[in-house]
């Protein structure tokens, strides 16, 4: 086994998306080697119904997958194909727009105002770019947890992890996607795929992410200081960990526990040609299908 450096931490920052819906954005529209096959990663969390309730009306998709995970409140959504359904909470809608989808997202709060999830790219290979579009909803019910003798629990969305397979299956990029919960103080080695980019994002707790050697997360430490975290090498909330080469990851969870997504993909190792959420290989592409866009030939039989 080998333990997977810290290639890097960094932290979400505000932004606004949609029809002016306040999130953070953990990574997206950099490069988008850094993270292949993932694009971006959205947290909208927010207890203050104007800062989400005008939500994301119609937009486009084409040439990615969007991977919705909803905590807290709910997200109606609705698109181009006659498709409506509400994402209730621990529920997933994976969508995979391929040639071309009109959709909108419009998020409710729950009964004390709050709304949290997270939005996930993942890029699709050339060959599966203008592939029909599809949606996998899946209920918060439907998803498996395994717990393990320490009391760490992991929600299994796609992938299999400790001999447990999630409902979301079919994915271009073969990936994990975890949502993990360690208990206070708790050393946990979680294994990835070797050859897979992976990270972890902490929105709950702390925790501290090692290698073979040395802690990481001085400069977390700095930032957190006096507020949500004073511990030395922790990573605290709304904190991406990116890892480099191994076969799996070590992390001790702070005083508090810590919870955190889990994500790993094989890269694709394509060019990238990228216009919001349409995202193709080349120059060419993009500007077909902004051109469809403008003509309203965007939407494929």
């Amino acid at each position: 086994m080998s333990i997977r450096p810290v290639r890097s931490i960094s932290h979400a920052r505000p932004t606004l998306e949609g029809a002016g819906v306040h999130l953070h954005r953990v990574f997206g529209f950099g490069d988008p080697s850094e993270t292949d096959p993932f694009l971006l990663l959205d947290d909208f969390r927010n207890d203050d119904p104007a800062h989400y309730l005008r939500g994301f009306p119609w937009h486009p998709h084409r040439g990615i997958e969007t991977i919705t995970y909803v905590l807290a409140g709910e997200v109606e959504h609705g698109d181009s194909l006659g498709n409506r359904g509400v994402l209730g909470p621990g529920s997933v809608q994976w969508m995979t727009a391929g040639r071309g989808i009109l959709h909108q997202e419009m998020p409710k709060g729950d009964a004390q105002g709050r709304m949290h999830g997270f939005q996930l790219w993942a890029n699709l290979p050339s060959s599966e770019k203008m592939c029909a579009p599809r949606y996998q909803d899946i209920a918060g019910a439907d998803i498996p947890e395994v717990v393990d003798d320490d009391g760490t629990r992991v929600r299994v969305i796609t992938g299999e992890f400790w001999g447990t397979r999630g409902p979301v299956d079919g994915i271009a990029a073969n990936p994990l996607y975890l949502d993990v919960w360690v208990p206070p103080e708790r050393t946990k080695r979680l294994p990835v795929d070797t050859y897979a980019n992976a990270f972890a994002y902490v929105f709950e707790g702390a925790a501290r992410f090692r290698d073979a050697s040395d802690p990481v997360g001085v400069k977390v430490e700095k930032e957190y200081q006096g507020r949500e975290l004073n511990i030395r090498d922790m990573s605290g909330n709304r904190t991406l960990v990116r890892f480099d080469t191994g076969d799996e990851i070590v992390v001790t969870a702070g005083p508090e526990g810590v919870r955190f997504l889990l994500v790993s993909g094989r890269p694709i190792r394509e060019p990238v040609a990228w216009h919001g959420p349409i995202v193709m290989n080349t120059r060419e592409e993009l500007i077909q299908a902004i051109e469809e866009l403008q003509a309203g030939t965007f939407i494929k039989p």
